[in-house]
């Protein structure tokens, strides 16, 4: 993700300095000035955007060693792009304000092919002004930017995000199982209800894939069961029944025991295919 973010960036003609924990993976970016840690890039940089994997991976680049807090003033921002806990996010963004900088939680949605397309969804959390500050840089990435609430608001609107895409690619999957096991044609049942009541993106994008047996990730699995625990952790802190994404997460699980996991979100059929004792076939 970041890799592509970083990428419109200099294609926009923003000057970007880029840290990775992978040292080889910044220097293969064009355009681009590599520093030395997230403390560097923050001396650096007023705006510094984050985007790497989980919570405990937010949290060391903002604290640990090299972090970005040895190095923020009044003038900073912070702009977090990864997928993080809630109630962290409002821990972090309160430290930072203690030394005067500013926080906007604001995880993407889109996957890779949308982060080097340039056609991220963002959903925003913080300060209004925060985010028109930011809004330029973000344009060159994105192509909706939604402010939604309070710090913390952005990830939980991520959250919902991610249990209306793993609850489509449910329903996709177990539509194309029906298909399959009644010997219909995939593709003409796919053409026939994607521009209905039925359609949404995971079917329209994820549906071909799954007949043709890609399953080359946009997002992988592992990746997307991370999410999800994020999600029922939140919904546990809410006292809230989420039976539908439970449900899902232990889905993945199994194709994670399965050794799956790098396979893109779409293999949940793969689930389903077991259960079922057949394969789609698009042939």
């Amino acid at each position: 993700m970041g890799s592509g973010m970083a990428a419109n960036l200099v294609a926009a003609g923003h000057d970007v300095v880029v840290w990775n924990r992978t040292r080889s993976k910044a220097e293969a970016l064009g355009g681009v000035t590599v520093a030395e840690s997230p403390a560097d890039v923050a001396s650096r940089c007023p705006l510094v955007m984050v985007c790497v994997s989980d919570t405990p991976d937010v949290v060391e680049v903002v604290e640990g060693d090299g972090g970005l807090m040895e190095s923020l003033g009044d003038s900073s921002l912070v702009i977090d792009h990864s997928t993080i806990s809630p109630s962290v996010t409002r821990e972090l963004a309160e430290k930072v304000a203690a030394v005067g900088a500013g926080w906007l939680d604001a995880p993407v949605s889109g996957g890779s092919e949308g982060a080097e397309r340039g056609t991220l969804s963002v959903m925003v959390g913080g300060d209004p002004d925060h985010l028109e500050r930011a809004r330029p840089y973000m344009e060159a990435f994105s192509k909706t930017i939604v402010h939604v609430g309070d710090v913390g608001a952005g990830q939980t609107v991520k959250l919902v995000n991610q249990v209306l895409v793993v609850i489509n690619q449910w329903a996709a999957s177990e539509a194309l199982i029906l298909a399959q096991a009644a010997g219909v044609d995939l593709r003409a049942a796919l053409a026939a209800v994607e521009g209905g009541a039925a359609g949404s993106w995971m079917l329209s994008n994820r549906g071909p894939q799954m007949i043709e047996r890609d399953w080359r990730p946009g997002f992988t699995i592992d990746l997307q069961q991370k999410d999800l625990r994020l999600v029922l952790e939140a919904a546990d802190e809410l006292g809230v029944a989420l039976p539908g994404t439970a449900q899902v997460f232990q889905m993945y699980r199994a194709l994670q025991r399965r050794g799956l996991g790098e396979e893109g979100n779409h293999a949940l059929v793969k689930a389903l295919e077991e259960l079922n004792d057949l394969e789609l076939a698009g042939d």
